[in-house]
This record gives C-alpha cells, sequence and structure tokens, in this order.
C-alpha cells in the first residue's frame, strides 16, 4: 500500500480518514465524484491526490510503467 501524500491538507485527511480510505490505492479505486464531494476536499487537496496517483503509476490512465 502506497501511503498517503504528506502534502494533504488537514481537512482533506480528516475526510479520507472518515470514508476509510488510508492509501493511494483506495483513492484511486473510489469514485471521483464521490471523492470530490467529501466533505473537507477541496481543489488543492485533489490536486496533491492527483499528483500523487500519477507518480505512483495509480492516475485514470496511467499504464503503470
Amino acid at each position: 500500500m502506497t501511503a498517503l501524500p504528506s502534502g494533504l491538507p488537514a481537512p482533506a485527511r480528516r475526510a479520507l480518514e472518515r470514508a476509510e480510505l488510508e492509501s493511494l490505492e483506495e483513492v484511486a479505486a473510489f469514485p471521483r465524484a464521490e471523492l470530490a464531494a467529501l466533505h473537507g476536499m477541496g481543489s488543492k487537496a485533489l490536486r496533491t491526490l492527483d499528483e500523487a496517483l500519477a507518480a505512483a503509476g495509480l492516475a485514470e490512465g496511467s499504464t503503470g510503467e
């Protein structure tokens, strides 16, 4: 399991904890619309997660290479 990015804002980290999402793999499998709708998940948090997912090869459309 890949840890959530350290630069994630605290409200977003709490939102992920409430949704029981503890790794990037779990975030990648979670519906994007539901992720964006979580209370505390702002545009900066989504951007931070997108960058972390891409770096881990978990971004949508990623080949994992």
